[in-house]
């Protein structure tokens, strides 16, 4: 499953690039979790989940990235931006790529798919 999850993340990754976005860091951990995709969009830091579903009869992706999960991303990108020294430099958004179907080829980027707290 490792495989498959790396192979979405660089899809998401390349897609992303395509529209003009910018790799800061890929999988970037700490104690608090895990931040899939860290990209630049112009003067933007945007935090994002990549989810997979190869079958999307219960819904896509997108949709497993509940309250508690972004409670999970907003605190991680908080640690990200204070190690950084970023917290109140920039300003950041929190996207999800959902990549869906048996051979990964339906893929749909949501901008601002939640807000922050900051």
């Amino acid at each position: 499953m490792q495989i498959v999850g790396k192979n979405v993340e660089n899809l998401a990754c390349d897609y992303l690039q395509q529209q003009g976005l910018k790799l800061v860091t890929a999988n970037y951990s700490c104690q608090l979790g895990e931040i899939d995709l860290i990209m630049g969009d112009k003067d933007v830091l945007v935090f994002i989940e990549v989810r997979y579903r190869k079958n999307i009869n219960y819904g896509d992706g997108a949709a497993t990235v509940n309250k508690s999960k972004q409670d999970k991303l907003k605190k991680t990108a908080a640690y990200y931006l204070q190690k950084q020294n970023l917290y109140d430099k920039v300003v950041c958004r929190f996207d999800v790529v959902a990549v869906s179907g048996k051979y990964m080829d339906k893929l749909d980027w949501i901008k601002d798919a939640f807000w922050g707290n900051w």
